[in-house]
């Protein structure tokens, strides 16, 4: 995985949090600001009320997901639940 130095987010990146309560999870660039990402799981993060981000805590997974991924809550945990997103036998 890259580090938040190595590449610029775009929205619909998926990133892996490395520092916070949700330290760990998968989660969806849904926004950039100028010194911050907003993210976004489906689940604790629903797309209404996503969390923001300091870029340095987030790591790029290599994975991008569609737009129609990324419409509604329920497409976005089905999306970031698939297998392809386990890493070592983790989710």
């Amino acid at each position: 995985m890259l580090g938040a130095d190595e590449m610029d987010f775009e929205i619909g990146y998926v990133v892996k949090s490395t520092a916070g309560r949700d330290k760990g999870k998968l989660l969806v660039v849904t926004a950039i600001g100028p010194d911050s990402v907003f993210v976004c799981d489906g689940k604790e993060r629903p797309l209404q009320r996503p969390k923001k981000k300091n870029p340095r805590h987030l790591e790029f997974s290599g994975m991008r997901l569609t737009p129609e991924q990324t419409e509604t809550n329920r497409a976005l945990k089905k999306a970031l639940n698939t297998p392809v997103f386990e890493c070592n036998g983790k989710p």
